[in-house]
Formats: C-alpha cells, sequence, structure tokens
C-alpha cells in the first residue's frame, strides 16, 4: 500500500489519534498536514505559512498530541497562543475532537469575561493551555499557572496576534518558559514584524509555505463594485441579497461598530432570513451564540467587524461582502478566507468608493492579483453623495496624496495654484492688449498702469 493510500496512518501515530481522526472524516492529509506534521513529529522549530481554512490546525495539532501522549501532572506541557477569544474555543473544540481518546486534559482562557472560571480549569491539572496572550499572561501574574513543564509552544495567526499589539506579552512570556523545548509559528502573511518575530522566537526552522504569502483562496471568485457612497451601498446591499438567491450564507465585513449595528438594523427591516450582528461591544455569550447559530445555518446574515476575520471556521459560506475596503490590507485576504473553505466554492465581492480606490490598489499589490469590476445593476438608486461624506472623502484622498508625494500641499493649495495660474495668464493677456493698444493711442496711459488718475 502507497502512503497516498495510507492517508494519516503514513505518519506513524497512534490508535486513539488515527481513531479521531476517522471520527472526523479525515482521510487525506492537506498539503500543509503533509509537510508539516513529520517536520514537527521530527522535532524541528516550524515557520508556516498557510491561509486559515488549509487544515494547519490540524497540522500542528496531531503530532503534539501524539508527544504528550496521556495525561500527566498538573502543569501544562503545550501551549497554544491565538490573537482572539474565537479563535481560542475553535481550537479548543479541535482538541476534543483530536483528542478525544487520549485523555489529555486542556484549559481555554482568553479576555471578556472573569478570569475566575479559567482559573480553577487551570488549577485542577492540565496538559494543553489554549489562550489569548493578556489572558494566559494575566493568570500567570496572578500566581495560578506554572510554565517550568512547558516543551512545545505554537504561535497561531502570528500576524494577528502582531496587529493586536501583543508583541509585549509575547517577549515576557519568553522570559517565563524553558528555554528548551519546540516552536511552532503560523501565518497566513508575511509582513516584516513576523519575519522579526520569527527571529526572537525560533531556532533553526524550518520554513514551510503552502501558498506563496498573501494570496486569496483559489476557490473564491473575487469582484468589486465602484459605488459612490455609503447610502449606495446600501441599496446596493440590499438589492443583492435580496435578488440573488445564490447569497445564501453570507458575512458582510465593516470597518466600524457604528457602521456595523446601523446596517444590522437595515437589513433587519429589508431583508428576509435571520441576521446576526458580533464586533467588540457585543458581549462575549452574545457573539459566541451568534457564531454559532450562524454555523449551523440558522443564521443567513453575519454582519461582522474584522474581530471576526480571523478563526471563524464555517465551511459553508457563499459569499463575503467586504461593504468597505479594509486598510490593515492582510485583514482582505482574512475576510476573503471566510468563504471557499474545505475545497467549497466561494466569491467575495467589495464596495470601493473614490476614497478606497487607493486602499484597493494596494491590496491588489499584496496578493498579486487585478480584482475584476462588476457594473453597478440598472435597477439600483444611485444616492447623491452628502456634502459632509464629499468633504470627508475629498480629505482622506489628499492625506493619500501626501503619502504617495509629500511635496502635495492638497486639494485646496492645487485649486489655489491653478487659479493663481489662470489669473496670472489673464493679467499677463490683458496687459499685452492694454500695452497694444496704448502704443496705437486707442486707451488712456492710465488704463491697466496700477495708477490712480489725477
Amino acid at each position: 500500500m502507497g502512503n497516498e493510500e495510507l492517508g494519516f496512518r503514513k505518519f506513524k501515530l497512534n490508535k486513539q489519534l488515527y481513531n479521531a481522526c476517522d471520527d472526523q472524516g479525515y482521510t487525506t492529509p492537506t498539503p500543509i498536514q503533509d509537510k508539516a506534521i513529520p517536520l514537527v513529529l521530527a522535532g524541528h522549530d516550524l515557520f508556516g505559512i498557510a491561509q486559515t481554512g488549509t487544515g494547519k490546525t490540524a497540522a500542528y495539532l496531531l503530532p503534539l498530541l501524539f508527544k504528550a501522549k496521556y495525561a500527566q501532572g498538573n502543569d501544562p506541557r503545550v501551549l497554544i497562543l491565538v490573537p482572539t477569544r474565537e479563535l481560542s474555543i475553535q481550537v479548543g473544540k479541535e482538541v476534543e475532537k483530536l483528542g478525544k481518546y487520549t485523555g489529555l486534559r486542556h484549559a481555554v482562557v482568553y479576555g471578556g469575561i472573569g478570569p475566575k472560571t479559567q482559573i480553577e480549569e487551570v488549577e485542577k491539572g492540565i496538559d494543553i493551555l489554549i489562550g489569548t496572550p493578556g489572558r494566559v499572561m494575566d493568570i500567570y501574574s496572578r500566581g495560578k499557572l506554572k510554565t517550568k513543564q512547558i516543551k512545545y509552544m505554537v504561535l497561531d495567526e502570528a500576524d494577528r496576534i502582531m496587529d493586536m499589539g501583543f508583541m509585549p506579552q509575547i517577549r515576557q512570556m519568553l522570559e517565563i518558559i524553558p528555554r528548551k523545548r519546540q516552536n511552532l509559528l503560523f501565518s497566513a502573511t508575511m509582513p516584516d514584524i513576523v519575519v522579526r518575530l520569527s527571529e526572537e522566537f525560533l531556532e533553526f526552522p524550518t520554513r514551510v509555505e503552502i501558498t506563496p504569502q498573501a494570496t486569496t483562496a483559489e476557490m473564491v471568485d473575487q469582484y468589486v463594485y465602484n459605488v459612490p457612497n455609503f447610502r449606495t451601498k446600501l441599496n446596493l446591499l440590499e438589492y443583492l441579497l435580496n435578488e440573488d438567491d445564490e447569497l445564501s450564507r453570507i458575512i458582510v465585513f465593516v470597518k466600524k461598530k457604528d457602521h456595523a449595528n446601523g446596517i444590522f438594523k437595515y437589513l433587519e427591516r429589508k431583508v428576509e432570513g435571520e441576521i446576526k450582528v458580533i464586533h467588540a461591544n457585543k458581549g462575549q455569550n452574545a457573539r459566541i451564540n451568534s457564531i454559532e447559530a450562524f454555523k449551523e445555518g440558522n443564521v443567513r446574515i453575519l454582519v461582522a467587524t474584522d474581530v471576526a476575520a480571523r478563526g471563524l471556521d464555517v465551511s459553508m459560506v457563499s459569499h463575503v461582502i467586504n461593504f468597505d475596503v479594509p486598510v490593515m490590507y492582510e485583514d482582505y485576504v482574512h475576510r476573503v478566507g471566510r468563504t471557499g473553505r474545505a475545497n467549497n466554492e466561494g466569491i467575495a465581492l467589495t464596495f470601493c468608493n473614490q476614497a478606497e480606490k487607493y486602499h484597493l490598489k494596494k491590496i491588489e499589490k499584496l496578493i498579486k492579483k487585478d480584482i475584476p469590476e462588476l457594473d453597478l445593476p440598472l435597477d439600483i438608486e444611485i444616492a447623491e453623495t452628502p456634502k459632509d461624506e464629499a468633504k470627508e472623502m475629498a480629505m482622506e484622498i489628499d492625506i493619500q496624496k501626501r503619502k504617495e508625494d509629500p511635496t502635495f500641499q492638497g486639494a485646496f493649495h492645487e485649486k489655489k495654484k491653478n487659479k493663481d495660474k489662470v489669473d496670472k495668464k489673464r493679467r499677463l493677456k490683458n496687459k499685452a492688449s492694454i500695452d497694444k493698444q496704448r502704443a496705437s493711442g486707442k486707451v488712456s496711459a492710465y488704463i491697466g498702469s496700477g495708477k490712480k488718475k489725477k
């Protein structure tokens, strides 16, 4: 029997893990699993570049569950750090599924709720700790977490961890855990800050890159609508959700919490199907319940800020709609990665106004791909842009132009400069005409001279 036919059994794990894989319907390893699992088993530090939806969680969990073997002692031996509460919960569920026959104990810790219950879970005795850097350090600082037994450390979604400003906590963590350990770092993109982190965190790492960094999923078709203003974006969103039956399970991404709330209320009045909204001001339980209802198919539309762009693993999302163009360009990759998962096809639509075209160009450069433009449907109402919104966009375009050209002084100065040029040209023309007429004796010598006639 060849390696391909052996599936996960070619990795020489154990019966408990094979049974868990069978339960989950895992038959053939994904590319990241195929490359990463043997390297982790061999003890290498690993730098994995892989998008969400590629199976990277199992790529590090399976070998680490094998290495941890069985429950022992009270203190964690595996530490997995992730950027968000949602991803903490998701990884915790994966540990439950894949480790169900091993007897290994785990706890999941994250902010947004009081630490008391989480501390109690840690103090019961655990083998694996999953959490956000801030909450892990909080529990450690209270004297409730011992780190001397940690032999394996994972940073998952390292780019997002860096985006969220967790570098100080990561550095603190590196000082309190044993130097002799195996380190695994996974990231969907590879900005300079992640490269610098890898140099501090990893020792002689093996790099595994499944797709070129900062690419968007191959199974996702991406398009952009050029839309003049916020109101027309709302009209377009309403039209698409009501007219296109293929938009069956949709995430609508927006930049601001107040916009998320407003769009949610608008869609509740205008569109068929259950709708939920999640953002940082929503309570932890409300967010978890909304995500679970969306996963189960009880919610058609999820309106979300980028708090949900990572760690939201729903296999049947038909469409992602970027109501706004993200200004953190890697976030576009992660938003689009919410669809086209598990070999399903997906569609990502982006609404782009005049001021957002600058950011769209930067995204196209990042993903090394031009996003084709769709014409606005003839049936939608093109609203007039309010003065305040037009002014705000003009100011934003000025800022963008200054970034590209530090000598640019702004639209007002450009208009003034152009007006001055026109005025100067007009004055010169008038002067030439007057001089000509003065020479012919047709006009007074005082006209056009700037002198007052006595």
